[in-house]
Order: C-alpha cells, then sequence, then structure tokens
C-alpha cells in the first residue's frame, strides 16, 4: 500500500488533504526505521508498546490490520477499507464536495 499512499500523498501535496497513519510495531525504535526505509513522509502515530491493542486501536475500534478509513473535512467517517482506485475515487469526490464550500469563503483557486 505504501507506493500508492506515496503518489497520492504526491498528487494532493498542494490542496486540503492528509493521509495519517498508525502504527502497530511494539517496538518505536524498529518503527522509526522503518518509516524511513519505506520513505514515509505523512504523520504516522504510534500505537504503542501493545501494538494492535494500543490505544489508538482500541479507540477507534480497529479489529484488523490495515484499517482503512477515509474522514471529511468535518472528520466524519465516509469510507471504510476502500484501498487503490477506489480510495482515489472516494478522496477525490470528498474533495470536489469542498470546492463549493472553498469559493464561498473566497479561499478558492
Amino acid at each position: 500500500m505504501y507506493p500508492h499512499e506515496r503518489s497520492l500523498v504526491k498528487r494532493l501535496e498542494n490542496g486540503p488533504f492528509a493521509l495519517i497513519g498508525v502504527n502497530s510495531d511494539t517496538d518505536k525504535a524498529r518503527l522509526a526505521t522503518r518509516l524511513e526505509e519505506e520513505n514515509i513522509t505523512w504523520r504516522s502515530f504510534w500505537n504503542g508498546p501493545d501494538g494492535t491493542r494500543g490505544p489508538i486501536s482500541k479507540e477507534w475500534n480497529v479489529m484488523g490490520w490495515p484499517t482503512i478509513y477515509v474522514l471529511d473535512a468535518e472528520g466524519v467517517i465516509r469510507a471504510k477499507q476502500v484501498r487503490g482506485d477506489a480510495m482515489d475515487k472516494v478522496v477525490d469526490e470528498l474533495l470536489a464536495e469542498m470546492k463549493p464550500r472553498t469559493a464561498e469563503s473566497g479561499t478558492a483557486e
């Protein structure tokens, strides 16, 4: 998934988009090395020493890894478990929904 996520981040780097990861590695030092090796340039949070049973996955009721949530600008989950082209489609649709709102506030391009 990392190559696709890198391309999505690159494509949307100047827009109102953020990719956020949660990593379940139990070894924080190993995690830092892996993020560098995989060229993870987006924000990635550590789920703690309990790995998949850490506080973030508990709060979000994550039952399996990877789990993908796509949230809108209001923080509402709009899609779950979308990958690849399906993820791109959902993200692009959400960004298109935002254009009228940003135009009204005078921040449209």
